[in-house]
């Protein structure tokens, strides 16, 4: 599956298929927007959604500061100021990332509290890798009766 930066809609990939059966091969098949190739354009994209204020497009544009996609440097403040934005908004994958970020200190301090609470948050809004980091946390710390 892959989210469509045009209308930030997900297609799984069974459906891009059939789209394409159809006849729909060079435009999105949610809003009929022209498919774009080039970084700069999708980059244009995402960030007219996310200041816009959509939640998605604010999380897909902190991972791409996350990870230095899309022709940005890798810029992690800036990758995290998006994610809190987000999550504030309400996008589980936000909650997620940064419970993740936090957890692993991977360019911010280490606060694994922070990371919980994060996880918590995403998992109570359904997403399900972060229902099992709670656990695994636990795990770790040997409250093994918490797990389950």
């Amino acid at each position: 599956a892959q989210t469509n930066v045009c209308c930030m809609k997900r297609v799984c990939n069974g459906c891009d298929l059939a789209a394409r059966r159809r006849g729909v091969n060079d435009v999105c098949p949610f809003c009929r927007t022209p498919q774009t190739t080039d970084d700069a354009s999708k980059l244009a994209m995402v960030q007219k959604r996310a200041d816009k204020g959509d939640a998605l497009a604010k999380s897909i544009l902190g991972e791409v500061y996350y990870h230095g996609k899309l022709g940005l440097k890798r810029d992690v403040p800036r990758a995290v100021e998006l994610y809190t934005e987000a999550a504030e908004l309400g996008s589980m994958y936000a909650h997620y990332s940064l419970g993740d970020i936090y957890y692993t200190g991977n360019g911010v301090e280490q606060d694994k509290a922070r990371s919980i609470r994060h996880f918590q948050q995403a998992a109570m809004k359904g997403h399900a890798t972060s229902r099992n980091n709670p656990g695994i946390v636990e795990h770790e710390n040997g409250n093994h009766q918490l797990v389950v």
